[in-house]
């Protein structure tokens, strides 16, 4: 089994920096694609950020130019690191990440979630 713990969330006033980590553990013998969604009050669960096996990334609209995502295959973590912070930024973020057990296929995994809070 593979466990995720994430890292990193908290407070911050509009226009601050995060940076969420998201650390894999378990009996991973290769990692697939690694993203992260977020998910605010009363709204659906949305990807912000990807990052592939080759390193290919792709973003959100809405933070594309502000959030910077990353991965270190080595220490099993993902990273996304959030500059200029809005209001609307505000959401539970969870990290995805596709391992392989095994089995000889990817098999997505999900963090519990950290709660990011910006003021204005």
């Amino acid at each position: 089994q593979v466990q995720l713990v994430e890292s990193g969330g908290g407070l911050v006033q509009a226009g601050g920096s995060l940076r969420l980590s998201c650390a894999a553990s378990g009996s991973i013998l290769s990692f697939n694609d690694m993203g992260w969604y977020r998910q605010a009050p009363g709204k659906q669960r949305e990807l912000v950020a990807a990052i592939t096996s080759g390193g290919s990334t792709n973003y959100a609209d809405s933070v594309k130019g502000r959030f910077t995502i990353s991965r270190d295959n080595a220490k099993s973590t993902v990273y996304l690191q959030m500059n200029s912070l809005k209001p609307e930024d505000t959401a539970v973020y969870y990290c995805l990440i596709g391992a392989d057990t095994g089995s000889r296929r990817f098999t997505n995994y999900w963090g519990q979630g950290t709660q990011v809070t910006v003021s204005s």
